[in-house]
């Protein structure tokens, strides 16, 4: 009796001890959508998993690009589309933040013109708190379908 109980206590803390999900941010899902015109921006996208406790995305750059900003699409009055730039974006605590075509994304600006679908390029996610993500984004083309992950 005395062996099933330690047993069933180990089993169960080694079960619960991965509920509690990542102790930080984790990244996923990353592609780039390259510019239908050379010269002008593409974009970024990529889903946010929120750690044990609450992060702050401040900033984002890209190893295929000069300059990147974080933007959110929104349907303002008459149905207009307008987008306005992201100085922060707050990533709770065991959530999923998603930047997707039509939302919030990452606006990446002189890309490099020898830039290809189909290659990887890097993206660096700078916190708050000082840490950095680094994934590699997977590039398509300006009219390819966004990729299936």
């Amino acid at each position: 009796m005395r062996r099933t109980g330690v047993g069933l206590v180990l089993v169960l803390a080694a079960a619960l001890g991965g509920c509690g999900g990542p102790n930080r941010v984790e990244v996923d899902d990353a592609w780039i959508r390259l510019p239908a015109v050379p010269g002008r921006p593409g974009a970024a996208y990529f889903t946010l998993h929120g750690g044990r406790s609450d992060a702050t995305l401040i900033d984002v750059t890209a190893d295929i690009a000069i300059r990147a900003e974080m933007h959110e699409s929104m349907t303002g009055q008459g149905g207009m589309t307008a987008m306005k730039p992201l100085a922060s974006v707050p990533v709770p605590a065991k959530t999923k933040v998603a930047f997707t075509p039509g939302g919030r994304h990452v606006m990446l600006f002189d890309i490099n013109p020898k830039a290809k679908a189909g290659k990887i390029y890097n993206l660096t996610l700078n916190f708050a708190n000082g840490g950095r993500l680094y994934v590699g984004a997977t590039t398509v083309g300006a009219a390819a379908p966004a990729p299936d992950f």
